[in-house]
């Protein structure tokens, strides 16, 4: 029986067949990052609100990133519906204003939460809560979710 069984291994080797657990690729580098550049992330954001271009803002997004934003029910899920969804919001002039924030680091990943307050170019306010999830797409870190809801209580 062994002689067979190695006789098994011996061909397998020959024929070019391994036997052996094939090699795993190598993890990917755990990308981390502190509190201050998840800060400056949001500011980018906010920074290409003041732009007034729907398709800038959309930028700061994974292309697979979820959108579930303050003044809309639905979900924008693509790049299309994100720039959809911001052309209309930031025709109202948006500047966003951190009020508070609890801010998560991870390896290639971290999020962002807490409340904000938009001020519109007609001086009306909207106060929310929010929560930006950042994901490092091998280059830049990235929105890969975003939900934002008004604040339930006057």
């Amino acid at each position: 029986m062994k002689k067979l069984l190695g006789l098994a291994v011996s061909l397998s080797l020959l024929s070019g067949s391994v036997l052996a657990a094939p090699a795993t690729t190598a993890a990917p580098e755990c990308v981390k990052t502190n509190q201050a550049q998840i800060e400056g992330l949001f500011d980018k954001w906010n920074d290409s609100l003041k732009t007034g271009n729907a398709k800038k803002v959309s930028e700061n997004y994974l292309s697979d990133a979820v959108l579930l934003p303050t003044v809309s029910n639905k979900a924008r899920l693509t790049d299309a519906e994100r720039v959809d969804y911001f052309e209309h919001f930031l025709a109202k002039k948006p500047t966003g204003k951190i009020d508070t924030r609890t801010i998560r680091l991870g390896c290639n990943k971290a999020i962002d939460t807490g409340t904000y307050t938009f001020t519109f170019a007609d001086k009306s306010t909207v106060s929310a809560r929010y929560t930006f999830t950042y994901a490092w797409d091998g280059k830049e870190w990235k929105i890969s979710t975003h939900h934002s809801s008004a604040m339930p209580e006057a």
